[in-house]
């Protein structure tokens, strides 16, 4: 699949031809710069690798220094490979916004925001306890009974319980492209895509 790196602006709402509001996220994806193009040959596989986002070269090792530099561009702080470009390109090639076109289906994919450690109505959506009158004291968010008493004497795996949430890597597919503006290397998609702004996210098509 072909794509993009981009980084995630934020949402906003745009009206359509039917003049219905359309709540979209803002990406600003590339320009990407093709760091090395991989062939069968010489890699066991085809495949473009593009990088996106300015890196301190402090902050770089030198083998990856001299891997941009054969690609003739600055340090990257997001690599990726993707497959099934429409066009060849070579390391140094810049791919831009125009990749994509309005009216296309997309999938997206990015960390999601971090929650930190949460308990299970947060997490897991458990209801409580319910009522909280007849004697109940500070029970209404607790996850209750964990499981099987005397045998088999624990918890069986994967029981939902307290626990890490958020921080993940999620993937939504078949959003729609609303508006590619080619000047600002802007694309609009419709609804949500996964991380909080500023946040880097994949597109692929």
């Amino acid at each position: 699949m072909a794509g993009l790196i981009g980084r995630k602006l934020g949402m906003t709402s745009i009206f359509d031809e039917e003049r219905r509001s359309i709540a979209c996220t803002v990406i600003e994806a590339g320009p990407c710069v093709v760091t090395q193009v991989k062939t069968a040959a010489k890699d066991g596989y085809d495949a473009v690798q593009i990088g996106f986002g300015e890196k301190r070269d402090k902050h770089t090792t030198k083998a990856m220094k001299t891997h941009f530099e054969k690609a003739n561009t600055t340090s990257k702080r997001i690599l990726k490979e993707f497959t099934g470009y429409p066009s060849a390109y070579k390391a140094g090639d810049a791919i831009t916004v125009e990749l994509f076109q309005p009216g296309e289906w997309v999938d997206v994919s990015g960390t999601s925001k971090g929650k930190g450690f949460q308990g299970v109505v947060k997490l897991h959506g458990f209801a409580g306890v319910g009522g909280q009158t007849h004697g109940q004291h500070n029970r209404g968010r607790a996850p209750g009974s964990m499981g099987p008493g005397s045998t088999p004497a624990r918890i069986f795996k994967g029981k939902r319980m307290a626990g890490r949430m958020g921080g993940n890597t999620v993937k939504l597919q078949n959003l729609k492209v609303i508006k590619v503006v080619r000047e600002k290397n802007l694309i609009l998609i419709s609804g949500n895509v996964p991380g909080r702004k500023g946040s880097f996210v994949v597109i692929e098509k």
